[in-house]
């Protein structure tokens, strides 16, 4: 039981980092929105953003000048949080690997293996409340923006929607967490 249940978190806790990991590195966390017709496909990203054209599908991207530019909060606490997320999924990752059963590492010492799975879902679950916030932040800062606009009659061309990134951050840190839940608290 013990065997099935550490492997079942931790192919939710690779498959949750490899999500929040994807989210991270991914352009797309802004949309646009807009009910008429476009030739073009705009995404915003953490990093970068970028212009697909809708008729012949070429795709462009433009860089953010630096990382230490002045960028708005919403991308520089999103990007904080998520790169800490991914760190420390990483670490809980090697550290569940080191104390699943199956591994023969310390295979002697079933106590320092429990404790280490223990170990890895505690450092799971801070990963996933970090991914979570900066998710979070992220997309209610879009609503935010866009309410606002709205709600003044101010129509600059494009609305932006919550993007396929963004969700992807959510999914992956709600697994995160569910592996989490699994290891700290199931396992005994």
């Amino acid at each position: 039981m013990s065997a099935a249940l550490q492997m079942m978190a931790f192919s939710l806790a690779l498959l949750s980092a490899l999500f929040l990991l994807l989210a991270t590195c991914t352009d797309c966390w802004m949309v646009n929105a807009d009910d008429s017709l476009e030739v073009s496909h705009k995404c915003r990203g953490l990093w970068r953003e970028c212009v697909t054209n809708m008729q012949d599908g070429v795709r462009t991207c433009d860089q953010y000048d630096s990382i230490l530019a002045d960028h708005p909060v919403k991308i520089v606490v999103t990007r904080s949080l998520l790169i800490t997320a991914d760190l420390l999924a990483g670490l809980a990752l090697v550290t569940l690997l080191l104390g699943l059963d199956c591994i023969k590492l310390l295979k002697e010492d079933p106590c320092v293996k429990l404790k280490m799975c223990y170990g890895a879902g505690v450092i799971l679950g801070f990963g996933s409340i970090l991914g979570l916030v900066g998710s979070v932040w992220y997309a209610v800062d879009v609503y935010v923006e866009r309410a606002t606009l709205v709600s003044h009659n101010i129509f600059l061309g494009v609305h932006y929607d919550f993007g396929w990134s963004c969700w992807l951050g959510m999914a992956g840190s709600t697994g995160c967490f569910m592996a989490s839940i699994l290891l700290t608290c199931c396992l005994y």
